[in-house]
C-alpha cells in the first residue's frame, strides 16, 4: 500500500510541476490553476494518509502562492514548491527519509 501511494505522490508532485513550468507562458490560465490546485488538494489528502507531514505543509505553502496574482514571482514559488516535493518524494521512496 505505501508503495502505491508513493508512487501515486510521485505522479502528482510531476503533473504540478508540469503545470507549473505551463503557467510560465500563460500565467493567468485560469483552467491550469485550478489544476494545479486540484493536484495540491489530492496531494494533501495522499501525504496525509502516509504520514508525511513535511509534505502537507508544503502544500500549504503553495496553496497560499496560489491564491496570490499571478505573476513570474509566483510561478517561480511554485515550481520551487513542486521540485521539493519531489525531492521528499524520492528520498522517501530510497529509503533515505
Amino acid at each position: 500500500v505505501g508503495r502505491a501511494l508513493m508512487d501515486r505522490l510521485g505522479e502528482l508532485c510531476k503533473a504540478g510541476r508540469d503545470n507549473a513550468t505551463y503557467l510560465w507562458q500563460v500565467p493567468d490560465d485560469e483552467g491550469v490553476r485550478r489544476k494545479i490546485a486540484e493536484i495540491l488538494a489530492e496531494i494533501k489528502v495522499e501525504a496525509a494518509k502516509s504520514g508525511r507531514q513535511e509534505m502537507g505543509r508544503l502544500v500549504s505553502e503553495l496553496e497560499t502562492a496560489l491564491a496570490v496574482s499571478p505573476s513570474p514571482q509566483q510561478v517561480e514559488l511554485l515550481q520551487d514548491g513542486f521540485d521539493r516535493m519531489s525531492r521528499l518524494w524520492a528520498a522517501a521512496k530510497s529509503g533515505l527519509f
